[in-house]
Order: structure tokens, then C-alpha cells, then sequence
């Protein structure tokens, strides 16, 4: 489940970067001041939001969590991160290029909340991963309910929990090192 997670931090952190430096090039509307403690405000808000947002929805499937049985289907990391990137390329692209446009206007800004979000999605990760941990079990969804990449979403009945060492992935959605 954390893998999940974990799979748009990255895709959202770097183009944010990238569009929040592009976005300091240009003078802006509002000039570049003013842009960058917009970014910096809104990188924080950001954060704390897509860090702490369906806390409760998380616990409580996390609480009514079952062992995975024989029949339950769970992917592997590498599969998981690869299908979530792929269905939301689009998205990811769009936010973007928005972020780079409306550096014309509000310098970096935009830029710099897309890269709170994905810094508040590697948080939200770090701590499922510290939950995995303690409780000594890593939490999965199952593949035909985490469809659309929201391992949180309605669609999601319960979490289904393995041992820690089983898949390739390791608590919090990182990849298990060899």
C-alpha cells in the first residue's frame, strides 16, 4: 500500500523542482520575490495537506486489516510504480507545463507546490513505512481494488498484510535492498 503512495512522490518532486527553477528565470508578473515566497508558502501548505489528508480513512483500513490469503493477487513493487506512472503520465505532464506557464505570472510558484505534494506523499509514505515496521508487517491492496491508484479510495474494502520480507518491496514502498 505504501508502494502506492510512494509511486508519485517522485513524479511530482522533480518536474516541481525543475518547473520552480525555470519558473526563478523569469521575472514574472509579480516579480520574483514575491513568487518565491508564494512557492515557498504554498510548498509547506502543500506538504502538511497531501501528508496528513484521509489520516483516519488510512487508520481504519489499516485496523481492519486481514492476512492475505491464497487467492488474494498482490504486485510487485516494480509493477505497481511502473502501472501508476504510467496511467497518470498525462496528468503529471499537464501539471507541468501548467507549473512552467504560470511561472509567467507568479514566479516558481506553482512549481513549488507540485513539489510539496510529492514531498507530503514521501512523508505519508515514511510513515506507513514506520506503521509497517512496528507492527512487523507490510500492508497490501489488492490488485483489482487499487485500479485507479488510490490505495485509500473507496473502491479499497480493507488492506490485506503479509510478513515483512515477502515481495520486493520493504516497509514504507522502498525497494528491498539485496
Amino acid at each position: 500500500m505504501a508502494v502506492v503512495v510512494r509511486a508519485g512522490a517522485a513524479p511530482l518532486w522533480w518536474p516541481g523542482l525543475v518547473a520552480a527553477g525555470i519558473g526563478a528565470l523569469v521575472p514574472g508578473v509579480t516579480g520574483r520575490r514575491i513568487g518565491l515566497l508564494s512557492g515557498a508558502a504554498l510548498f509547506l501548505i502543500a506538504l502538511a495537506v497531501v501528508a496528513f489528508a484521509r489520516g483516519g480513512r488510512y487508520a481504519g483500513l489499516v485496523r481492519g486489516a486481514t492476512r492475505a490469503g491464497r487467492n488474494d493477487v498482490l504486485q510487485d513493487r516494480a509493477v505497481t510504480v511502473r502501472l501508476w506512472r504510467r496511467g497518470h503520465r498525462w496528468w503529471l505532464l499537464g501539471a507541468f507545463l501548467a507549473a512552467v506557464a504560470s511561472s509567467f505570472a507568479v514566479p516558481a510558484a506553482a512549481g513549488m507546490l507540485l513539489a510539496g505534494a510529492g514531498a507530503g506523499l514521501w512523508v505519508k509514505a515514511v510513515r506507513i513505512g514506520r506503521l509497517e515496521h512496528r507492527e512487523d508487517v507490510l500492508y497490501w491492496v489488492r490488485t483489482d481494488w487499487v485500479r485507479r491508484g488510490r490505495p485509500a479510495g473507496k473502491q479499497v474494502g480493507g488492506y490485506r498484510t503479509t510478513g515483512p520480507v515477502a515481495g520486493d518491496a520493504a516497509p514504507g514502498g522502498a525497494r528491498r535492498p539485496r
